[in-house]
């Protein structure tokens, strides 16, 4: 029996060569051996180490099992490329999507969906599949990458097509086609489903779809809980050139390695849980908690270094143009030319971040202890201090700037007073000898109107 859902046709598209984006886990194995199926087209199979802590090799075995081709098998380190060309660029901006939302999981799918298509062009592939469901944001993510870098490419998702929609039926396809099941999910549902790379782990579905519902300290992997981190601080200092940490505590170290640090010393310290309700871009609303320790710090980091190092009105406006930086990325438009127009922007501003930063970490808090650069700080003391300046700055031209920028405060202050008079005015003013005829007359039809209404037997 076909699992294809009605209205849907296996034979609409018939493509011979598909790239799998593969974990090796139970649903990628089931759209593994269902393309094989209903597709009747070769597979390859694409797993990307992205740091999240699982070993990938094992994937290979299990493609080789079901039938892959050994040169139709890749397994590629991304960690690097994955911190220095996205997670990088995207902190430059200081990216927060809804105000919270450090985009772990957003950040992570462009490379993912680029890659699909590197591999799809080496092998003359001529589709693309992901095991995103029809609900989510991933879906939206990898095909918008997918057809921004290979506009013709077939993308093919199969829980937008098959009718495998429950726990019970997948783990049916599973048995019948000799696919291994881990006990734990035979055993029963998972309490959530977890997603993780270098710069994050998110929690989403189970019992977390409650959103009222506190969850427990052990569900979270990365960081340990406030109350039993460390009682004493600690005290780092990040590194900064051109926008991006290049070494921690002075020792210089790659991009994965610096967040790989980050992570350990933010996870040390409790620092980086988020649990929040945020918009979908299908339009609806989702619960999600999210670790990110060093992402975190990285903010901190940034923020701090910046505030001595870029002028006002260039910090005000990568501010204003924030937010929708961080909704392009939560959206997918990754490989947008309005995504790469902003981060030329944004990447030009970086020139003069640079210097060193000191945070202190305790118990879930960071406070930036210092900051400074010795060639780009826009910090002058002679100039800010409350001591004698020595004539650096002429406190009488503040009477002229405050009187200029409150102009318009008083031009509109005096119409409204002018307004005010007026209208005080033609209240007291005493009627002309018209109104006052005209008065009379009215009092005088009232007057006999009252008359005819006199009850005759009273």
């Amino acid at each position: 029996m076909s699992t294809l859902k009605k209205n849907q046709s296996s034979k609409s598209s018939n493509p011979k060569r598909v790239v799998l984006a593969y974990s090796g886990g139970l649903d990628t194995s089931i759209i593994l051996k269902w393309l094989q199926d209903e597709y009747k087209c070769e597979v390859i199979t694409f797993t990307a180490d992205i740091g999240q802590g699982e070993e990938i090799e094992p994937a290979r075995a299990k493609a080789i099992k079901m039938g892959i081709k050994p040169e139709n098998i890749y397994i590629e380190d991304l960690r690097e490329e994955f911190v220095r060309d996205f997670v990088f660029p995207m902190f430059r901006a200081n990216a927060l999507y809804e105000g919270e939302y450090l985009l772990g999981t957003s950040i992570a799918r462009p490379l993912i969906a680029k890659r699909l298509i590197d591999i799809a062009k080496k092998t003359k592939a001529d589709a693309i599949s992901h095991g995103a469901t029809g609900k989510g944001n991933d879906q939206v993510r990898f095909e918008l990458g997918a057809y921004a870098l290979m506009p013709d490419v077939q993308v093919i998702a199969p829980w937008r097509e098959w009718d495998l929609l429950s726990r019970e039926k997948l783990l049916a396809y599973a048995d019948k086609h000799g696919i291994p099941v881990d006990f734990k999910k035979r055993k029963g549902a998972a309490p959530y489903s977890m997603d993780a790379n270098l710069l994050h782990i998110s929690y989403e579905g189970g019992i977390l779809e409650d959103p009222n519902f506190a969850p427990e300290d052990s569900m979270w992997r990365l960081t340990r809980s406030p109350e039993k981190a460390p009682s004493k601080a600690q005290t780092i200092e990040l590194t900064y050139v051109k926008g991006d940490v290049v070494a921690v505590d002075g020792v210089k170290m790659s991009p994965a390695t610096v967040l790989t640090k980050l992570n350990d010393l933010g996870g040390l310290h409790g620092i980086g849980r988020l649990d929040k309700v945020e918009n979908r871009y299908v339009g609806m609303k989702s619960r999600g908690c999210y670790e990110t320790p060093g992402g975190t710090i990285l903010l901190a980091g940034h923020r701090a270094i910046e505030s001595i190092t870029m002028d006002r009105e260039v910090t005000a406006l990568k501010d204003d143009l924030m937010p929708r930086y961080a909704r392009m990325i939560y959206n997918g438009y990754w490989f947008s030319p309005e995504r790469e127009l902003l981060q030329g922007l944004i990447d030009a501003s970086q020139a003069t971040v640079n210097g060193i930063v000191s945070l202190k970490l305790y118990k879930g808090t960071i406070m930036c202890v210092g900051r400074h650069s010795d060639h780009n700080s826009l910090f002058d003391a002679r100039i800010s201090t409350f001591d004698d300046d020595q004539g650096a700055y002429n406190q009488a031209d503040a009477a002229g700037f405050i009187k200029l920028n409150a102009l318009r405060l008083r031009i509109a202050a005096n119409l409204k007073h002018s307004k005010k008079a007026v209208s005080k005015s033609s209240e007291t003013a005493p009627k002309s000898s018209a109104s006052k005829k005209k008065a009379k007359s009215a009092k005088s039809s009232k007057s006999a109107k009252s008359a005819k209404t006199v009850n005759p037997n009273k």
